[in-house]
């Protein structure tokens, strides 16, 4: 498994392209009210991305994907499809998942949004997601087992009743959508991998309030849970530094530092 560290070019162009995945979250919460469509969402992002931004849709094409971003609602876990029949309802929670394309580097981010009121177990289970999400980032640094992240994701999530999918996980990020080294959001013995500055990857726990099994639906993407219990997912991508890590796709409505010291 070759785990390739970012030169400080590679860097800088990988931060500009996670500031302008984060950029598109902040852009589309306005539109996200009961009676649009996720298709009406996915062309809001779209000409935002292409035309306001000027970088490529990640996802548009990708492997035969037929949408410029991922829209997950309520029990679909990820790479939910847009489409122009699918209405989002009061008390909906709703999953985009951004990726872009700028001067050949790639950025990657998620995030939940909350339709109208939310119920209490929807903005229940976005909260464990995101809190999830914040417990990992807070142990990324030099010399530290990968396994860690998962440990720690899968302790708080059923802490709280909670499962942790499994079929997914994080990913390396650079030049290529998906790199070395898996981040894995469960407990795991086997993997010998060690942190190391200059590393970047995707931490993006999926986190649903039944069992942890999924199911792909027909069109080859859409992933649903089981048992039809509510899901969700955020994802940030990361640099890890001397003495901790950047939070490369943070954004402006979040309370917690891009730059985090982790003793």
């Amino acid at each position: 498994m070759s785990i390739h560290l970012k030169n400080k070019l590679e860097i800088e162009k990988i931060r500009i392209a996670c500031h302008l995945a984060a950029e598109v979250l902040e852009m589309i919460e306005q539109y996200i009210i009961p009676g649009i469509t996720t298709g009406k969402l996915d062309e809001i992002c779209h000409e935002y991305m292409v035309y306001q931004q000027n970088v490529i849709p990640a996802c548009l094409g990708y492997k035969g994907f037929p949408k410029s971003v991922c829209i997950s609602v309520n029990e679909i876990v990820c790479h939910g499809i847009p489409n122009d029949n699918q209405i989002l309802k009061d008390g909906d929670i709703v999953n985009i998942d951004v990726t872009v394309i700028k001067d050949l580097y790639y950025g990657d981010t998620s995030k939940m949004f909350m339709v109208g009121e939310p119920t209490v177990a929807g903005k229940n289970l976005c909260k464990i997601t995101q809190e999830s999400l914040y417990l990992a980032l807070n142990i990324v640094k030099p010399g530290v087992n990968i396994n860690k992240i998962g440990h720690v994701i899968q302790k708080y999530v059923e802490s709280h009743g909670l499962s942790i999918v499994r079929d997914y996980c994080g990913h390396g990020i650079g030049k290529n959508f998906h790199e070395e080294p898996q981040i894995l959001h469960y407990r795991v013995k086997d993997n010998k991998t060690i942190m190391k500055k200059d590393m970047i990857f995707t931490i993006e726990p999926m986190v649903n309030i039944g069992n942890h099994n999924v199911h792909t639906m027909i069109d080859g993407w859409t992933v649903k849970t089981n048992d039809q219990s509510l899901s969700a997912q955020y994802e940030h991508t990361v640099l890890v530094t001397n003495s901790g890590c950047e939070i490369l796709t943070l954004r402006k409505e979040e309370l917690i530092p891009s730059l985090l010291i982790n003793n």
